[in-house]
This record gives C-alpha cells, structure tokens and sequence, in this order.
C-alpha cells in the first residue's frame, strides 16, 4: 500500500508531454526494482475507440493511434531505464469494446484494414522499437478469423501477423488464462492452454496454480509424448525464454535476485517519483468545459463537496482549499435504492448552498450529479477515470475538469486548479 499511486495512462495522454511517460515507466520501474520484480505487465497500449469502455478506460493513453505507439514506445524505454522488463498489452487490442474478457468473450466486429490502421499501430512503434514481451488478449475477431477463436489462442493473429507481418522476435505471453474469455470458447483448460501454446504464446499466465494431477498438466505432458510438432512448439518457447533471460540477467542494469530489504521504506514510495507524479497530474487537469475563474466563495460554508467514500483524497485535497466545506459521502458504483436516498439528499441541501462540486466516477454519480440540472446553484463537477459519463453533463453543468485517476496526487492537482493555484492546461485525449 505504499507505492506510488500515480495519475494513470490517460493522464499522460491529456498532458500532452511524452518525457510524462518515459519518467512514469522509470519511477514505477524504481518501485518494482526496489521490491525484487523484473517484469511489468505494462504499458496497456490499446486504442481508447469506445468511449463507454470501463474495462480499458484510463489504462489507455488515449484515441490517438500515432500518438498512443509514442507513449507506449517512450513508456517501455523508461521501465528498460530501470532495469524492468515492459509488456505491451492487449495485442491486437482490446480498446473498441465494453465487455470484459474477464467474464466473457469480446467480440470487435472490425474488418482487416481497420485493424491494421488502427489497434496495430500502436504495436508497430513497439515492435520497431525492440519491446522484448507483447501480451495477447482473448479477443474475438470475426472477420478476420472465421472460427472466432480468441487472439491468444490464434495462429493467425501471433504467428501469422504478430510474428509474421509484424516482424516481432520478443515473447508472447497470453493474459490469464483463467478468465472466461479464453476458457468459454476452448472449453476447458486443458484445451485453452494446449492452443495457448500451438497459437505462438512463450509464456502462459495462470492466476491460479493447477494442481499435478490436473488435466491441465497431464493432457499436454501426454501430447508431448504423442505430437513431435507440439514439441517442437514447447521447446522454441522455451528456448526463447530461457534466450530472453540470460540475456537479462547479463545484462548491467537486472533487478537484483533479492531486494534489499532494509532500504525498501526509503524507495517506497519513490522520492523523486513522488515529485514527478504530481506535477505530471497538474499538466494532465483538463478543463473539458466551463471557464477557467477558480472557485473562491466568501465562505466556504457555501460548498458542498459530493465524493466516494473510496476516494478518501476527494475529500481530503478538498477540505485543504476549503476547509469550512459541506461534506456528502456516496458510494461508487451506487445501486438504485442507494441513488434515490442521495439524490433526495442532495436536491435538499444544494439549495441552501452557492456552489456543489460533484465528483462523477461512474454512471451512478453522473445520474445523481444530473439531479443539480434545475436548482439554482452553481455546479462543478470533477470527472474522475473514464470520462464518458461526465461528458454527457456538457449541457448543462457550469464546470467540468477532468482527471483520469483516484491518485492522491490527481486530486490534488485538480483541486489546486479550481483553487486557482495555476491554470489547467490538459488536452482532452479523445476525438470527439
């Protein structure tokens, strides 16, 4: 719990700097070297082209494809700085869907040539620049291939065009394989794992650890015994991991086997990171709508901050400019019930105030900050993660500033803003 919690991919991608994210790669980097980990499952480079995609979200730099493979490539080259190994993710993409393939299968119904122009681009920066790992995603594509199979268990999508086309040399390495999206269409996991591998993955994740005699193990130990070519497919993934880490760990720059233990608490979390993260969150603030006059009432009685009791620094970030505020707790992800009793309470107390700043998460916040539409108050609301719900409040809202993550030092920024400690000067990361 004490690593740095930083703005997120989005925020890169509204700052609008790509040095943002080269130093984010190395100070996350810093923090894994310091607790002895040498791989990162990062960065997601995936296109943000379904703006009501919660799965992806602000884990993408943004809709941008030219723009998403620099980041991306610059993202990777800092972790490298830090002696961490970067994985770019979801290959072929997993941006132009809102279903997640931890419960299911997404199906992107897009054609060849819009592939190629726009999920890919992303990975050709990366491929050209050496990325030495790409993890697939159990991701449908009908039209390119038929059967539907998921891309980590496609020939077609890793050893045709990842390897192929692409040109790419480094490791494959699929998502987890125990989500939905790989099991529900192999059937079980014997079979998911066994096409994992004849697919071109070198390394199968499994968030859980099979026991021995499970089907898993036995089915795929006994066709290596069976198929010479499903054996010859094991040892060039080994062959190409086994390559990859030597080449690692002779390397001047591997995270040490052990970390030093007696240090962690002065790496952890990152002086110097913590520095940077909160600048980058002051030039990642978007004012999406509204003018840039900061909030300075008379009397700070006159506010009510509305926020998620899981985002602790809404509030208190809040209550450092305005300390004699209102304070209204909500859940995020709030069900009807629980919406009804907070909008009865809200319409109540607005009224009596000059000014609500509304923090809008998710679909459940959007709807209750919506109830502000017809009171007489003025109404700010501070889009947190994905921006789509807070964009429907364009029409109406008075003001809204965006930030892309729960990061302590997002609210901070965003509240320094509308304090009127500098001018925020974020560009919106999406094409609308």
């Amino acid at each position: 719990g004490s690593t740095g919690d930083t703005p997120g991919n989005l925020a890169i991608g509204a700052g609008g700097v790509p040095i943002d994210s080269w130093y984010s790669g190395y100070y996350i980097g810093r923090e894994l070297r310091a607790l002895g980990i040498n791989m990162n499952f990062a960065p997601t480079v995936d296109i943000y082209s379904n703006y009501e995609s919660s799965v992806i979200g602000p884990r993408s730099f943004g809709e941008y494809t030219e723009y998403t493979g620099i980041l991306g490539a610059t993202f990777a080259a800092g972790s490298q700085a830090a002696g961490v190994i970067p994985t770019a993710k979801h290959f072929p993409g997993h941006g132009d869907t809102s279903v997640d393939s931890h419960g299911m299968l997404p199906v992107i119904d897009i054609d060849y040539q819009t592939l190629m122009e726009r999920e890919l681009v992303p990975f050709r920066y990366l491929v050209k620049e050496k990325i030495p790992a790409i993890m697939s995603g159990h991701l449908s594509f009908p039209q390119i291939v038929t059967g539907g199979e998921p891309a980590s268990l496609s020939k077609t999508f890793l050893t045709d065009i990842l390897r192929g086309e692409l040109g790419y040399e480094g490791l494959i390495i699929t998502d987890d394989m125990m989500m939905n999206g790989a099991t529900s269409w192999a059937g079980s996991l014997s079979a998911a794992f066994r096409m994992a591998i004849e697919a071109g993955n070198d390394i199968i994740i499994s968030s859980t650890t099979a026991q021995l005699n499970e089907n898993l193990w036995t089915d795929n130990l006994r066709l290596m015994q069976t198929s010479q070519e499903f054996r010859n497919r094991v040892i060039d993934a080994a062959h190409r991991v086994v390559l990859a880490k030597l080449r690692y760990f002779k390397s001047d720059n591997a995270v040490p086997i052990y970390p030093e233990l007696d240090k962690i608490d002065e790496r952890i979390p990152d002086p110097d990171g913590q520095v940077f993260f909160l600048e980058q969150a002051c030039r990642s603030v978007t004012l999406y709508h509204g003018d840039e006059s900061p909030l300075l009432p008379e009397r700070d009685e006159d506010i009510v901050l509305v926020g998620q009791k899981q985002f602790p620094s809404f509030f208190s970030e809040g209550f450092k400019r305005y300390p004699g505020a209102k304070r209204m707790e909500i859940t995020y992800g709030m069900g009807p019930n629980c919406l009804g009793w907070m909008t009865n309470l809200l319409t109540t107390m607005a009224p009596q105030c000059k000014a609500v700043v509304s923090c809008v998460a998710d679909e459940a916040s959007a709807q209750l900050a919506a109830a502000l539409k017809d009171i007489p108050v003025e109404t700010i609301i501070i889009s947190v993660l994905a921006p789509y719900p807070a964009m429907e409040l364009k029409e109406w809202a008075d003001k809204i500033l965006m930030i892309y993550s729960y990061s302590p030092y997002s609210f901070n920024a965003v509240f320094g803003a509308l304090h009127g400690e500098f001018v925020p000067r974020g560009t919106f990361p999406l094409i609308e």
